[in-house]
């Protein structure tokens, strides 16, 4: 498929710790957009949007997908960012995609030996964390760990580390084995165009989002009679 061809995707990341938006075509970035944040992703995200598809040109009616992580991640910009995908893919009549933050991680990084741990910041003491073979295909499922469980669950052998957490699982790992640690690989919208050109088929065309544990709400009490 030529690039003129090939469909134009909107990609935004608002799940982990930073707000990042871009456009693609093929294997073309044409534009592309980042702020770190632990907050505020609900009210940068639109913004961020209107001024990569103006940096580019982009008009709804030329947007052919939609792409947007589902985490697991920042509960609040998890919810920000499906709704404005929901909202923009319904608007446009553009196709909806959901990616996974893991996969948003894990797009970027090149087949081949060692396995890749992709560690996610829960904000929490635990880590979301999920393993990938040497073809970047999924090792069983994402779990929320604690750091101490890490070693066992992770397995023998040398590994590369990947996310906003990377540091953090290495950390938990310990000195005993060989590990790479890949800095500055949090999700990101490059990589959600990454995942989806490499892996349309793991993308859920519900958009549905991926929680690893339960939302830190607080019940009011119950008053006395």
């Amino acid at each position: 498929m030529s690039e003129t061809r090939a469909p134009v995707v909107l990609a935004f990341d608002t799940a982990g710790s930073a707000c990042s938006v871009a456009v693609g075509r093929g294997e073309a970035v044409l534009a592309h957009e980042r702020r770190d944040m632990r907050h505020g992703h609900a009210e940068a995200l639109l913004p961020m949007i209107d001024r990569v598809a103006a940096a580019v040109g982009l008009t709804p009616n030329e947007l052919d997908i939609v792409a947007v992580t589902v985490g697991p991640g920042g509960f609040t910009g998890i919810r920000a960012g499906l709704a404005a995908a929901h909202g923009l893919a319904l608007a446009a009549g553009a196709r909806l995609v959901g990616i996974s933050s893991f996969a948003a991680v894990a797009g970027g990084i090149s087949d081949g030996e060692p396995r890749l741990l992709v560690a996610l910041d829960s904000r929490r003491e635990d880590l979301y964390v999920q393993l990938f073979d040497a073809q970047r295909t999924p090792i069983g499922d994402p779990a929320a760990l604690p750091p101490d469980r890490l070693p066992v669950w992770a397995g023998n052998g040398e590994l590369i580390i990947a996310g906003d957490a990377a540091e953090a699982a290495a950390a938990a790992l310990g000195q005993r084995r060989r590990l790479q640690i890949l800095l500055n690989s949090a999700p990101d919208a490059l990589g959600v165009l990454a995942a989806l050109r490499r892996w349309p088929d793991r993308a859920d065309p519900l958009a549905r989002p991926l929680y690893l544990r339960p939302p830190d709400v607080s019940f009011p009490r119950s008053r006395p009679a």
